[in-house]
């Protein structure tokens, strides 16, 4: 926990490494001091087949899963952060964006739970 799993155009690995844009999201995570270490898991999904507004153009969307109980402002400060890393990163793609769900506590399990 967390998960940042990024839904990207494929054309996005062109213009950088799956690596380097995995761990620039994972070092902004954690930067922000709201994840312990070493628990923070990114993922990149690249699309070979989508559309956006019915074009083609390149996109990066970042769907973060945390734990409960991060309030508003910390969401705002990490999804913010997360957005302006990669808008760095990719000053010429038009479609740069990011959005936080909460895993609630009573109905997340993992193995080490079981």
């Amino acid at each position: 926990m967390p998960h940042f799993v990024m839904d990207c155009s494929e054309n996005i690995l062109e213009l950088k490494q799956p690596e380097e844009i995995i761990q620039a999201v994972y070092a902004t995570a954690e930067a922000t001091g709201l994840f312990a270490k070493g628990d923070i898991k990114v993922r990149l999904n690249p699309y070979k087949y989508f559309t956006v507004g019915n074009t083609k153009d390149d996109f990066i969307h970042v769907f973060a899963n945390i734990m409960e109980g991060r309030n508003s402002e910390q969401k705002s400060d990490l999804s913010h952060k997360i957005v302006s890393r990669l808008k760095t990163m990719f000053p010429g793609v038009p479609i740069i964006s990011m959005n936080i769900r909460d895993f609630e506590k009573a109905g997340y399990c993992n193995k080490s739970m079981v």
